[in-house]
Order: structure tokens, then sequence, then C-alpha cells
């Protein structure tokens, strides 16, 4: 995989939890942290994407935001 993003974390699915069109796919990339991507159902399905399957975080925003109470 060659790609232009910097921020790639390896992991493995933990979750996914499949709405309407959308996917919430859950990455324990380690140390207790889990990486949380919302993706389409059918990207889920062109990767094949199961609870257990290693897979990667790629990270790649313009804007980050932070807030706080």
């Amino acid at each position: 995989m060659k790609i232009s993003a910097r921020n790639i974390l390896k992991g493995k699915v933990t979750e996914i939890v499949k709405g309407a069109t959308t996917s919430h796919v859950r990455i324990d990339i380690g140390g207790s942290v889990i990486v949380t991507a919302s993706i389409t159902n059918e990207a889920v399905a062109d990767l094949a994407l199961e609870k257990g399957k290693q897979a990667y975080a790629v990270i790649k925003a313009s804007d980050v935001m932070v807030g706080i109470d």
C-alpha cells in the first residue's frame, strides 16, 4: 500500500456496527487505544472487514477540532 497520508495506524478490527448506509468500524491499535472510523457499508463489504481481521486506520484530515467542558 502506497498513499500520501502519513498517519497510518495498524491494528485489528474489534467491532463493526452497521447502520442503514454507514458502518462504524472500531480498530484496536494497541495500548488500549481504539480508533473508530465511519465508512459506507459498501466499503466494509469491498474490504471484507470482519472482527479480528488486521486493518489500518488511515488519517488524512485538514482540520482537527478540540473541545473541553
